[in-house]
């Protein structure tokens, strides 16, 4: 058996290939790319049986083991397609077993790839092989997150904006309480500051309401103009052109952002539909279709990746962690875990509670036995991420009665 340790950097590789005792049989450093990767293969074939590159994929995986610092990119993706099983170590983990090789505080890149080789061969067993996710889980996954962060980018600039209206604008907070809002950016636009905004006629402010689909939209362009015409404290001329000149910035960023966000969603939603399990998904009660893409990626669609429902939960982040010393035992939340299924996970245990009376009354009991609101709802979240997980490995959709008729009886 080989085991490979690949320390990976923007513009090269450094490996090392050891056997079963730990003896050296190669170290190198390799390009990244098509030449590296061809080397690779070569110094791992001078140590295989002969004919090696006509076996199974599985064959290989049996004898080549191969630890990494990363779970994605070209290079990983060669390394997989070669049959080689991948561990894809966490850098943390990689950190605290350096401080037990060497108490120094030495660090050198050749010195992590015989430490990656290490830890494949020696406690590959504590460490989670790089799952086998379809292509469309990954495409899935890919642009979800993308979707995800354009979003927490647009609130970051929202903010911004916010921040800035309140030093000098503070009418435009109370006349657009939503500022990524169409009508609001719109408005914001063609009047940056209280000025120009005093001289918006009815029929302008009321054309923008139409744009956005928005009712009454008579009442509103009244009330919307009394807001800004309102006599408010002003800055001096110079600060306010300064304040008028960021704000028509962050609208146009927010606008665009606005934009690539309704299209990169089409996107993601035309990437789920065509995903096996995307019926399953949908049919969980408080999943629509960016938030079901977005769970159904960051858990990946490779069956044999969870054991069982615990596995998963505890990949979710949402089963809790328990301390035991002598005497002493707490339970706690489990906060080191996946940050983007974690946000995910808690606005689907939100959403449900609108869906499904079952998780309505879970919730509800939790609180009456004074848990607070996050806490009770990381436990209904735990409980349905239990739930997903059956329904994929029955390939059945969602039933409301089957998971919550013991809770609905105890109800009534």
């Amino acid at each position: 058996m080989l085991f490979v340790g690949d320390d990976w950097a923007e513009d090269h590789h450094d490996v090392e290939i050891v056997d079963d005792t730990g003896g050296v049989l190669a170290r190198r450093r390799l390009s990244n790319g098509l030449d590296g990767i061809t080397v690779l293969h070569a110094l791992i074939g001078e140590h295989l049986p002969e004919g090696w590159a006509d076996w199974e994929p599985a064959q290989v995986a049996g004898l080549v083991k191969v630890g990494i610092e990363t779970d994605r990119g070209p290079w990983v993706a060669a390394l997989v397609a070669t049959g080689y099983e991948v561990f894809a170590i966490n850098p943390m983990s990689v950190a605290r077993y350096r401080e037990r090789h060497s108490t120094s505080g030495a660090k050198s890149d050749s010195a992590d790839a015989h430490l990656l080789a290490e830890i494949v061969r020696l406690d590959r067993g504590h460490h989670r092989p790089l799952a086998g996710d379809s292509d469309q889980g990954e495409a899935i996954k890919l642009t979800a997150r993308t979707h995800q962060s354009l979003i927490w980018d647009r609130t970051r600039h929202v903010l911004r904006l916010r921040s800035a209206l309140r030093e000098f604008f503070p009418a435009a907070l109370q006349a657009f309480p939503d500022l990524d809002a169409p009508d609001a950016l719109e408005l914001l636009h063609r009047a940056p500051d209280p000025e120009q905004a005093a001289q918006l006629s009815k029929s302008t402010i009321s054309a923008a309401l139409r744009r956005a689909n928005r009712r009454d939209i008579d009442d509103k362009a009244t009330a919307l103009q009394a807001v800004l015409r309102a006599e408010p404290l002003r800055q001096s001329t110079v600060i306010q052109a300064a304040y008028a000149a960021i704000v028509t910035s962050e609208v146009a960023v927010i606008e665009t952002l606005n934009t690539q966000i309704d299209q990169l969603g089409q996107v993601v939603s035309a990437h789920f539909g065509r995903h096996r399990d995307a019926e399953i998904y949908a049919s969980q009660p408080g999943l629509g279709t960016i938030l079901a893409a977005r769970v159904l990626g960051e858990f990946g669609d490779d069956p044999h990746r969870y054991l069982d429902a615990k596995a998963r939960k505890c990949y979710a982040g949402t089963a809790p962690i328990t301390r035991a010393s002598g005497k002493k035992k707490i339970v706690l939340a489990r906060y080191a875990r996946n940050r983007r299924l974690g946000d995910a996970l808690q606005q689907w245990a939100f959403c449900s509670m609108r869906g499904s009376p079952g998780a309505k009354t879970y919730y509800q009991h939790r609180r009456n036995r004074q848990i607070g609101h996050q806490a009770a709802l990381r436990q209904l979240a735990n409980r349905l991420v239990g739930i997903l997980h059956g329904c994929l490995k029955t390939g059945t959709t969602y039933d409301e009665h089957t998971p919550w008729a013991h809770h609905t009886k105890a109800a009534a």
